[in-house]
């Protein structure tokens, strides 16, 4: 502890013991104990305002190096910053496509972009070929099992054309 071995820390407790008396011995080691306890608490508090005083200093070192160096911008290192403009960017595109769709649905006089062309009887100068050619996509959609399979009015004179 301080450079005192056993022998002598014996010879100590004995001459406490003689000197101050077997009753009042344990009172006297328990404020002696108290009076430890408390230069220690004191000691740990002194040495945690010096190491905040050293932490302290640290930062403004390196505050003042940060505010000194002019290529570096703390403003733009904020990564809200960018999340905010993403986020931005992507309400922008939202409402223009819900602009668009509004514009759509609100003019029902539009022409749709694009209407299926059927014809209901052959030209006169078509060949079969070419008629089976443009029947070749409707015949080759065969129908699911869930549903019925049903021609409609247009493909069954193409159909008897074809194989006639």
């Amino acid at each position: 502890m301080f450079g005192i071995d056993s022998p002598e820390l014996l010879v100590i407790a004995v001459v406490a013991l003689v000197v101050i008396g077997p009753k009042e011995l344990p009172g006297m080691l328990r404020s002696w104990g108290k009076w430890m306890a408390q230069m220690r608490g004191m000691a740990s508090e002194f040495r945690g305002h010096v190491d905040e005083m050293v932490r302290q200093a640290d930062l403004d070192d390196v505050k003042k190096q940060l505010t000194a160096n002019p290529g570096l911008d703390l403003q733009a290192l904020d990564p809200t910053r960018e999340i905010k403009s993403a986020l931005q960017e992507g309400m922008a595109e939202g409402e223009k496509a819900m602009a668009e769709a509004k514009a759509k649905f609100d003019n029902p006089l539009a022409e749709p972009e694009s209407a299926p062309q059927i014809a209901a009887e052959p030209a006169a100068g078509t060949t079969t070929a070419a008629i089976t050619s443009e029947a070749t996509p409707v015949a080759e959609a065969a129908p699911s099992a869930s549903e019925p399979a049903v021609t409609s009015a247009e493909e069954k004179p193409v159909k008897a054309v074809a194989a006639g």
